[in-house]
């Protein structure tokens, strides 16, 4: 058949509702005539076309319009009856009509009123059973009404309140079954199937828990005037809201349904969920008190009437209240206390008649008690003992009606129990399961370790970093969960956790929004504690690693010499690995990874973000941003291996620059000595001359000669062999292949 949907636009400042037919293989047909012209015709409940038509032209336009307009009223009928108006949600707000989205979050919250609103009209129909009071003095039973009115308005309240989630039941569009193949499924909007699925399935329901039976009983009893109608009255109470109490229970799985397909869950934290059940545990003792109250008032006055009619003097409407004016109501009052107090008596082993369970309720004296907090309390204390002890306590008479009661307490206790309670741990334990897990893997390790044998001080550093872990993520696995999201999603969180600290990092702080994107994308957390090593020199570098918190020692032994040692601290916004980097930009790099030049210790706990050799490559090959000549300087600056580069450099300049200075000194003083020595030549020349003593003199002048020659070629080596090695200079990709940017 067809299938229809809807469309409002607006079309010179008014609004036009359009309709889309979908199928329209009946109607609409396209012949091919032998010409090789398309024609289409409309036919409509058997209309033929047949081209041209050879008859009379007013008689044919009669004819058809006459046919048309049947095939129009048919086409109407099929869509007011058997057309399913299925369409998305984003559909209603172009609708005409007031049909509400069940999955709308304002429809949410008025579900959520509504269950607490059917919850708090439950707990307020027992308040019905307490209305029938005795009145001791003057021995007869009557109803409280001010509890009455008070009970009858704020049931008319509640039920209206629900009266209006009635209402909104006719407006509510429901998913249509056929539609849930895949997806949500599709909306049925059609207001006539709303209310047709309404009506089938709990409108009868809830009509049958709002009607205002009780209120129309406790007002049928203010207006007469006579006393006997407080037994009337007492046993109609008990069979309306008895039977109203199902319905007005059943109507709250509907309710609850709704929420859990809308929310997911009707109790968002576990707190609320125990609370939830918890009040249902309290509600359950508070019916079983309320109704052991009214048994408790049924029994003292089967009790009474039979005295009553055993004695011969009374009338059985001498036991309720307002019946003053009757003839030997005088006469009764002056013997009623001794025939009471003998035949129904509590306190006395020796009366006939046996109250059982009812005992403690009439020597406690609350079915006289006209304050009802007191006695609700006091009814409700003894419906929770009794359901969590499951009736254990109770010592029941033989009467039947006693032993029933009793027996429906024990089961109702099981049934609490095995649910509620049950519900109840469950909620609570989902508040530590987190750290019972904790507790289960902390010792799952040390059974590990102890079977191992590992040293004491491997243990501690296993100790202390599931202790840091836990601390720090409370046993939530973060990368599970935001890897488990949508992509867009998943971009958006680590945008939002990774951006400002990624930003902090000198080397990205002027990287465009899509590359700063794709790297929080790819940033993983990594956690480490104290003397915990990164990374060592001379191993493979696997990722590069920027500090969010936390201190480390960054230590080199490779200076182009033999003891050589450098040291430097690493801090937040700093990074280590750089190494990697260098590896990534090189489009010439193998697959083998990067040596690291630096051994790095964390000194206290350190919280990081790392980014992967493969991650990285696959950033820098990307994007050519990364590629920048202002990124390369960037990274020279900031690289640890770089600046070690720089300072030895700075060094061996300096001590180059030294060395000549000091040469030039020296050679300075060596030809001042050398001109001292040519005098002092002279001079000795002279005397040996002059003096031609002996050989012996000779020979020790050349011997000092010698031997201040040789000190200065000894000193010279000395000062070369203590020259620096040139460190090597960190390697760097070619950057022409890509350009400066």
């Amino acid at each position: 058949m067809f299938e229809c949907g809807f469309k409002s636009q607006y079309i010179g400042g008014q609004r036009e509702k359009f309709v889309r037919l979908d199928d329209l293989e009946s109607t609409l047909s396209v012949p091919t005539n032998t010409g090789g012209m398309k024609r289409s015709k409309f036919n409509m409940e058997g209309l033929p076309f047949t081209g041209r038509s050879k008859k009379n032209p007013s008689k044919s336009f009669r004819y058809g319009m006459k046919k048309g307009s049947d095939g129009l009223k048919t086409f109407g009928r099929s869509l007011r009856t058997g057309v399913t108006r299925a369409v998305f949600p984003e559909d209603l707000r172009v609708s005409d009509k007031m049909i509400f989205d069940p999955q709308d979050k304002s429809l949410l919250l008025w579900n959520r009123l509504f269950v607490i609103s059917c919850i708090f009209a439950v707990s307020i129909d027992p308040f019905f059973f307490y209305l029938p009071v005795f009145n001791y003095k003057s021995n007869c039973l009557g109803m409280d009404t001010k509890l009455a009115v008070t009970t009858t308005t704020l049931r008319t309240v509640v039920d209206t309140f629900y009266l209006f989630r009635m209402a909104l039941q006719f407006r509510t569009a429901f998913i249509a079954p056929s539609s849930r193949v895949f997806g949500r499924g599709e909306l049925v909007i059609d207001p006539h199937q709303i209310a047709m699925r309404y009506l089938q399935r709990y409108f009868f329901v809830d009509l049958l828990s709002v009607l205002p039976l009780p209120q129309i009983e406790v007002w049928k009893f203010h207006k007469r005037s006579k006393g006997s109608d407080v037994l009337a009255t007492k046993q109609a109470l008990l069979c309306i809201v008895c039977s109203q109490f199902i319905p007005r229970f059943v109507r709250l799985i509907p309710l609850t349904s709704e929420l859990k397909k809308t929310a997911g869950a009707f109790a968002e934290s576990a707190w609320a969920g125990a609370v939830y059940y918890m009040l249902w545990f309290m509600l359950s003792g508070q019916v079983t008190g309320a109704i052991w109250y009214l048994l408790a008032i049924e029994r003292n006055d089967t009790c009474w009437r039979e005295a009553c009619t055993g004695t011969g003097k009374c009338k059985i409407d001498y036991l309720y209240c307002g019946n003053k004016h009757m003839e030997g109501y005088e006469d009764w009052q002056a013997i009623s206390n001794q025939i009471l107090v003998t035949h129904c008596s509590v306190s006395e082993e020796s009366s006939p008649f046996k109250y059982g369970i009812y005992t403690q309720a009439i020597s406690s004296g609350i079915v006289e008690s006209r304050n009802f907090f007191s006695k609700f309390c006091y009814c409700l204390w003894w419906g929770m003992q009794n359901l969590s002890t499951l009736g254990q306590g109770l010592q029941t008479s033989t009467y039947p009606l006693e032993v029933l009661f009793s027996i429906a307490i024990g089961i109702a206790g099981l049934v609490l129990f095995a649910l509620l309670i049950g519900n109840i741990q469950t909620y609570l334990q989902s508040i530590t399961i987190r750290l019972e897990e904790m507790r289960i893997k902390r010792r799952d390790s040390e059974q590990w370790m102890h079977h191992r044998l590992l040293p004491q001080e491997l243990r501690e550093k296993v100790r202390r970093y599931n202790q840091y872990k836990w601390l720090e993520t409370r046993g939530v696995d973060e990368e599970s969960i935001v890897q488990s999201l949508p992509k867009d999603l998943r971009r958006d969180i680590k945008r939002h956790l990774c951006l400002n600290l990624v930003r902090r990092v000198p080397l990205f702080a002027n990287m465009d929004e899509r590359l700063l994107d794709a790297i929080c994308e790819r940033l993983k957390p990594s956690l480490y504690t104290e003397s915990t090593y990164l990374v060592r020199e001379g191993d493979p570098v696997a990722e590069m690693l920027f500090i969010i918190r936390g201190r480390l020692e960054s230590v080199t032994t490779d200076g182009g010499r033999s003891g050589f040692f450098n040291r430097g601290l690493l801090k937040e916004g700093d990074f280590c690995g750089e190494e990697l980097l260098t590896w990534a930009l090189d489009p010439k790099a193998g697959s083998n990874l990067p040596s690291s030049t630096r051994t790095v210790n964390a000194i206290t706990e350190v919280e990081a973000f790392a980014l992967e050799a493969e991650e990285l490559k696959f950033v820098a090959s990307q994007f050519r941003r990364l590629h920048s000549r202002q990124v390369q300087h960037t990274f020279r600056f900031y690289s640890q291996q770089w600046r070690t580069w720089a300072a030895c450099f700075i060094q061996t300049a300096w001590r180059r620059y030294a060395r000549r200075k000091l040469a030039e000194k020296r050679r300075r003083e060596e030809e001042e000595e050398g001109e001292f020595n040519y005098s002092q030549e002279d001079d000795e020349r002279a005397l040996v001359d002059r003096s031609m003593s002996s050989s012996r003199l000779r020979a020790t002048i050349f011997a000092s000669r010698f031997a201040a020659n040789a000190l200065r070629g000894h000193r010279l080596r000395s000062e070369s062999t203590r020259r620096l090695v040139n460190l090597q200079k960190p390697p760097e990709p070619d950057f022409s292949e890509y350009g400066a940017d």
